[in-house]
C-alpha cells in the first residue's frame, strides 16, 4: 500500500454547467383572436415571421380565431421575443392590433 505522500494527483475535474439553457429558457408564443386584423394578414405574418407554409399558417390562424388564442410555437425566449416584436411591428404599422405574447414553456 502506498502512503498519500506517493499517491498520484489526479486530473481536476471541472462541471460545466449548460449556461445557455439557463439564460434562454423555452417559451411559448401564443397568438390571441382579435376582432380587428384581417385574418390573411395574419397568415402572412405566421409565414413571413415564423416561416410556416399555407397549410400551417392557416391551421394556426384559424385555430386562434376558433378558440381565441393558439399555440404558435416554442422558441428560446430571445428568439421569441424578437419574432414577436417583428410580428408586432408589421401590424402597427398597418394600423392593427394584433397580438402575440411570449410565456414560460413550464407554465
Amino acid at each position: 500500500m502506498t502512503s498519500p505522500a506517493e499517491a498520484p494527483t489526479l486530473p481536476e475535474i471541472k462541471v460545466v454547467e449548460d449556461t445557455e439553457a439557463q439564460l434562454d429558457p423555452p417559451s411559448r408564443v401564443l397568438l390571441h383572436n382579435d376582432d380587428a386584423t384581417p385574418y390573411d394578414f395574419v397568415v402572412n405574418v405566421m409565414r413571413t415571421v415564423f416561416g410556416f407554409s399555407w397549410p400551417k399558417a392557416i391551421a394556426v390562424t384559424h385555430a386562434a380565431h376558433v378558440r381565441g388564442i393558439a399555440l404558435v410555437g416554442v422558441y428560446p425566449f430571445e428568439e421569441a421575443k424578437y419574432r414577436v416584436g417583428q410580428a408586432h411591428s408589421l401590424a402597427r404599422a398597418e394600423g392593427y392590433p394584433l397580438t402575440l405574447t411570449v410565456e414560460p414553456e413550464d407554465e
